[in-house]
């Protein structure tokens, strides 16, 4: 069993979007971190990004009191995975979905780590058993899929290869929990995990819409957001129909709108993501400047953030 407490130095493998916002988070609960990052210019996006990540963390209250200068100090960063991995305690790999790479990279992080040192990939579709093909100590490996921005989303999705141990998943999921996150444990392996899945569900449900004339595609957007969505921040989907049962909670939603559920399920769409589909969603998203871009990206975060404060402040009430 891993001392959780006694995990210090993360290794973070890969510091682009998700890895930078990975390496915000380490450093924010008081971690150091040893980065590696192949691609010209790495480090200074990289620092850049925790600097630019930091006032939100300040704002949750993930920051430890540390200033970004002071968690910046912890962060250093290396050419070589293998040096990045030296004397590390866990390993956060976000190397391109390619499992080719991914099994290179292992290889290289296997020939400087502690044999006990587990290694967590950020993959969202690999599956953790093929991961593991060739690896010294398969049983390290576990799936720790974030979703973006780590440093501002909970959720982490945990997902055990056929050879990963027990006690290395659950070890991962107390060190995640310990950060600040929200872990969900699989107890199967399956393409895209849990939350993928459900988001190319509805994706495939609002196409089928839109191809078919029923709105736009911009308000089936809005639909989601300004209705379901509303509630989705703060209950999952079974939990919205236990309530829809009133005291009867689910047994009767079921009883008197079960018949109806059937029958939305029996006339969702099932459409291809041809040329067709494609052109609808384009139309409705054409390309941005970098302004527009970062125009969105700060929307999009700073809504996330003043609604992930006023959750924690109802938590604490």
């Amino acid at each position: 069993m891993t001392d959780i407490n006694a995990i210090r130095t993360i290794a973070v493998i890969g510091t682009g979007t998700i890895g930078a916002s990975w390496t915000a988070l380490f450093l924010g609960a008081g971690k150091a971190v040893r980065a590696s990052d192949p691609a010209p210019g790495a480090e200074e996006r990289l620092r850049a990004a925790v600097g630019q990540a930091w006032p939100s963390l300040e704002v949750l209250g993930r920051h430890g009191d540390q200033t970004a200068e002071e968690a910046l100090a912890r962060l250093t960063f290396h050419a070589d995975p293998a040096e990045a991995a030296t004397g590390a305690d866990f390993v956060q790999e976000n190397a391109p979905e390619r499992i080719e790479i991914k099994r290179d990279t292992y290889a290289k992080l296997e020939s400087a780590l502690r044999d006990d040192v587990i290694i967590a990939s950020s993959t969202s579709g690999i599956m953790p058993s093929e991961l593991q093909a060739g690896m010294t100590h398969p049983e390290r490996l576990v799936v720790g899929h974030p979703f973006n921005p780590p440093h501002l989303v909970p959720l982490v999705e945990i997902v055990p290869g056929g050879q990963t141990s027990e006690q290395v998943a659950e070890d991962a999921t107390a060190f995640y929990r310990a950060i600040g996150k929200t872990p969900v444990r699989l107890h199967k392996e399956v393409t895209g995990h849990i939350a993928n899945r459900l988001q190319g569900a509805i994706l495939r449900e609002a196409v089928y819409l839109a191809l078919e004339g029923v709105a736009s595609v911009k308000d089936i957007d809005l639909a989601l957001a300004e209705g379901p969505g509303q509630r989705w921040s703060i209950m999952g989907q079974c939990a919205v129909f236990n309530l829809a049962g009133g005291i009867g909670g689910m047994a009767h939603f079921l009883e008197h709108l079960g018949p109806a559920v059937q029958d939305w399920w029996d006339d969702l769409g099932a459409p291809k993501l041809d040329d067709r589909a494609k052109k609808v969603l384009i139309d409705a998203f054409p390309k941005m400047d970098e302004d527009s871009f970062k125009a969105a990206l700060d929307h999009r975060d700073h809504a996330l953030l003043r609604r992930l404060k006023a959750l924690a402040a109802d938590k604490l009430d």
